[in-house]
């Protein structure tokens, strides 16, 4: 009878018992413990630019939520390879992460088939964060400040102008390519270690313009020291609303935004995944990162994992049909 009796008991309690441990009932001991030490966000660009501003703007509420430091490190060069690389080889175990960006997982391998990484196969997309227009802009100094007399000065003097970039085979890189195999114009490429150098030489006159996402374009525009041209975006912004779109002056396969998300390595589990995507929906329902991350020119825009995959597939196929299409070739 007591040993009928106690193996009831442990029938009930067992569950109970495997569930606080993570054993069991779908929970792995991996999510039930994690994170147990700081979290590494990889920036694939310098600091400044729009992705280290996203970054910045959840890494510490990030870690509030996760109840860990998440500690943000950038690794500049490559037009973004440089960082994504870091993040394909991290461990599996959602220690390190990283922002993945059109540059990293689209344009970039789209036009360099020597990049040593596959974006949808090499990583684990979490969830995107934003997404952002861009904006060519240019020195004060340019002979322009409307698209007519900008497009107008750029075919009377084919060669003569230079634009700077986040860094070959980045977003800026590839949608100025194709604006001017659209446009029929013909600019120098100045590649850069990512944004924030390259608009720190166009906003210091070096290079008269450049193809930049707006979060770390838009400061200079607000100050004067850039002039915005022509933007990448729905509709017009109400940041700039003398500023036409792409696709407002005929050119509507430029009319293309970034997004800013969380990717890791391929193969982090599953668990994991979900909980950093769970984190990120709380910290951007903060309404001051909320607004924190608008007041950018960005638009927040969490999907998780599923959807993200598809939109960073969506978008490589797009990248990899405009590389083979207008014929573009690394400098």
């Amino acid at each position: 009878m007591k040993y009928l009796v106690c193996r009831t008991l442990m029938a009930g309690v067992a569950p109970l018992i495997l569930a606080l441990l993570g054993l069991g009932y779908g929970v792995s001991a991996n999510a039930q413990s994690f994170p147990t030490k700081p979290i590494r966000l990889i920036v694939p660009f310098a600091p400044g630019g729009s992705t280290d501003i996203i970054a910045r703007a959840i890494a510490d509420p990030l870690g509030r939520q996760l109840g860990q430091v998440v500690i943000v490190e950038n690794k500049a060069g490559g037009g973004g390879s440089v960082g994504a690389l870091e993040v394909m080889r991290a461990p599996k175990d959602g220690y390190t992460i990283g922002m993945a960006t059109v540059s990293t997982t689209a344009a970039n391998p789209a036009i360099n088939p020597r990049i040593g990484y596959d974006p949808i196969k090499d990583f684990s997309p979490i969830t995107n964060i934003a997404a952002t227009p861009n904006v060519i802009a240019v020195n004060p100094a340019f002979p322009a400040r409307d698209y007519k007399t900008f497009l107008a000065e750029l075919k009377a003097n084919p060669g003569k102008y230079s634009y700077s970039s986040s860094g070959t085979g980045g977003i800026g890189h590839l949608q100025t390519e194709l604006f001017k195999n659209l446009a029929g114009v013909y600019i120098v490429h100045i590649p850069y270690r990512g944004a924030g150098p390259a608009l720190a030489d166009t906003v210091g006159g070096q290079v008269p313009m450049i193809f930049d996402n707006l979060p770390s374009a838009l400061p200079f525009i607000k100050d004067g020291k850039l002039i915005p041209i022509v933007l990448a975006a729905p509709k017009r912004l109400a940041q700039l609303p003398n500023v036409p779109t792409f696709a407002e002056v005929g050119l509507a396969p430029v009319n293309r935004m970034a997004y800013y998300g969380l990717t890791g390595p391929a193969g982090m589990p599953k668990d994991v995944v979900d909980k950093i995507y769970t984190a990120v929906q709380k910290v951007v329902a903060d309404p001051a990162v909320h607004k924190r991350i608008e007041d950018t020119g960005s638009l927040v825009n969490v999907n998780g994992p599923e959807a993200f995959a598809k939109e960073i597939a969506a978008e490589y196929s797009v990248y990899k049909e405009v590389v083979a299409k207008q014929k573009l070739q690394l400098d």
